[in-house]
């Protein structure tokens, strides 16, 4: 099978990586890449052997895909392009600033047989990985992602740029319709709301906890999943995963890696057992876009679909929405 022919849109931090990635697979070729500062695309292009173009256009014409990693703000203008070129794009998240650009580029994408895959990076950590083979169920997800302050993403809330990646995450996990949603959040530093809350409640009886802070001391990227019979904690910062179940102590093929105890209950006896899945050696970018070009070259549906990024982008702005009608109190 020939190389895919790529290429990145956008070389600040993250479109970088992204050119990183590409250059060491062998699936690709990155032909080049394209930024409105010529001189940060030159240097990108040097470090990683690749062209640096001096137009969109360009670029466009010689590649088969793009990643997209330009400001939220210009997203829809840029994958508008993509799209009517015919090229195939995984577009960095939140797939645009308004629910009916999204809706837009889902709907052009499919209307002109293009693969979008938006990236939501977390569903490709080891430590979500790690989870495949467990039955997840949640009735509460309480998820904690606190960075510190950094000037780039702050052209869109704290929900958008934070947040948005574990709303993603719990809507995969709860295949439920949500029907409620809480908020309140703050402006400390920036126009928007840099710290917010949301309480997100699902038609099958599941809430989710949810608080994303860009102004905090510490980082931390953690959730936790309570569900019947099942404790798991994530840590997705360093890519680990815990845990604890109930099960009955006569259960065959159960190798636990701690023994915690047993209950009694009437004539049923179970223990309780702590498990750390196996972390396998993934980089969580690099699984990405493997998956985006596997979804491109053989035809396959992307795993984060645009409808996917569609959902999450829905929920954060109800959720924004929420915050605003709470300063009007």
């Amino acid at each position: 099978m020939e190389p895919l022919k790529v290429g990145v849109i956008g070389v600040g931090h993250l479109g970088s990586l992204h050119a990183k990635m590409y250059a060491r697979m062998r699936a690709v070729k990155l032909v080049g890449i394209y930024d409105i500062n010529l001189k940060l695309s030159q240097k990108i292009a040097k470090e990683f052997g690749t062209t640096p173009y001096s137009s969109l256009e360009q670029l466009l014409s010689s590649v088969d895909a793009v990643s997209i990693a330009t400001p939220t703000s210009t997203h829809y203008e840029v994958a508008k392009e993509v799209i009517e070129k015919g090229k195939h794009l995984l577009i960095e998240k939140p797939l645009a600033v308004t629910l009916e650009e999204a809706e837009n580029l889902v709907k052009l994408a499919e209307k002109e047989g293009i693969k979008l895959q938006v990236g939501h990076i977390e569903r490709f950590n080891p430590a979500i990985i790690a989870l495949e083979s467990y039955n997840l169920n949640p009735l509460f997800i309480e998820s904690h992602r606190l960075a510190q302050f950094n000037p780039r993403g702050t052209d869109v809330a704290v929900v958008l740029d934070l947040m948005i990646h574990d709303i993603d995450l719990i809507l995969s996990l709860v295949k439920s319709r949500v029907t409620q949603i809480d908020a309140n959040g703050v402006s400390v530093i920036s126009e928007t709301p840099d710290i917010a809350n949301a309480r997100i409640q699902f038609e099958n009886g599941c809430v989710a906890n949810v608080t994303a802070s860009r102004i905090s001391q510490n980082k931390m990227r953690k959730m936790r999943i309570f569900q019947r019979d099942a404790y798991i904690s994530i840590d997705f910062a360093q890519g680990k995963s815990e845990v604890f179940r109930l099960v009955d102590d006569n259960s065959k093929n159960v190798i636990p890696t701690m023994l915690l105890g047993q209950i009694n209950q009437g004539n049923r006896k179970r223990i309780i057992i702590y498990e750390q899945p196996e972390i396998k050696e993934i980089n969580a970018l690099e699984y990405e876009l493997t998956k985006f070009v596997e979804a491109v070259q053989n035809n396959l549906e992307p795993p984060v679909t645009g409808y996917d990024g569609l959902r999450a982008l829905e929920v954060a702005q109800k959720i924004l929405h929420k915050i605003e009608l709470q300063k009007l109190l």
